[in-house]
């Protein structure tokens, strides 16, 4: 039997890279979303295994219109941090979004499996974007089936330089002095990102079985707070690459406005459809340090 045929949105960024990789490892043949000017140094090796199309030369229409799509994995998005205008987070993290849904509603792609965040709706522009698409997602959700996943913090190898924990590291690498930080009391559950890909590989495998719009949380189930996670990952890079000058400074920042303090990951049903994370915290951390050292 022939095997489906993914799009893949996102695909030169982490979770997105990962994911496409893990995607050609099971023989899938794969379809990319970039632009012209996208960075491929996460996926340079793979590009010759896939089918690509820059969206800033060709319609994003072209891609549905040569290729026979079964399955949009949806994870391109934009994270604003750097003071990015309000049109273009949207833009990236909506309009993106609806012009991908709207070509695959009318080629008749069976299912869209959407990338979304534990974040609260209204914590900032980033999570305000990402709600209102899935609710463009759930309001098309007789026209194509839809699954959402709530992630929770990824981690891992490869990550953005700008993310928390590749940051953290750069900081300890540098023996900065005092790393600036919050109490640290926020509960997190943070999860490695082989564990994430094989959530998405779940789902996307085991589709027709499920609802019209379903919606899974993405993590272990096990809350840790910021700052312990730090004091392990500080141990974890003294134990294995050598000690750091660095201080963590908890207490230094103040907590953003509307911070999560704690959050509420129920894994029941996705553990249900067979899948399980496999890496612990201490061997995701190290792992985490061994690329980035």
């Amino acid at each position: 039997m022939t095997k489906p045929t993914v799009l893949l949105t996102g695909a030169t960024g982490f979770l997105g890279s990962n994911l496409l990789k893990a995607l050609l490892d099971r023989e899938y043949k794969v379809v990319i979303l970039k632009r012209s000017t996208s960075d491929i140094w996460r996926v340079h090796q793979y590009i010759d295994r896939v089918v690509s199309y820059n969206i800033d030369i060709e319609p994003i229409s072209l891609a549905f219109e040569q290729q026979r799509i079964d399955c949009v994995i949806h994870t391109a998005c934009h994270y604003g941090r750097n003071g990015d205008s309000l049109h273009l987070i949207v833009e990236s993290n909506l309009m993106f979004g609806l012009k991908v849904l709207d070509a695959a509603i009318a080629y008749n792609v069976n299912t869209f499996i959407n990338t979304d965040s534990m974040l609260p709706r209204e914590l900032n522009l980033y999570s305000l974007s990402k709600k209102q698409l899935v609710d463009w997602l759930r309001q098309q959700g007789e026209k194509i089936q839809v699954i959402n996943l709530r992630l929770e913090h990824m981690y891992g190898p490869h990550d953005d330089t700008t993310k928390f924990v590749p940051w953290v590291v750069s900081q300890l690498r540098q023996n900065v002095a005092e790393i600036k930080l919050t109490k640290g009391e926020q509960q997190r559950d943070f999860i490695y990102i082989d564990d994430v890909v094989s959530a998405f590989l779940t789902v996307f495998e085991k589709a027709s079985g499920l609802a019209q719009f379903t919606e899974f949380d993405v993590g272990t189930g096990i809350l840790i707070s910021v700052k312990e996670f730090l004091l392990q990952l500080k141990q974890a890079h003294e134990d294995n690459f050598g000690a750091s000058c660095s201080a963590l400074a908890f207490g230094l920042v103040p907590y953003r406005d509307g911070e999560m303090m704690s959050v509420e990951v129920n894994n029941c049903a996705l553990v249900q459809l067979g899948w399980s994370p496999k890496i612990s915290l201490k061997q995701g951390i190290y792992n985490s340090l061994k690329e980035l050292i």
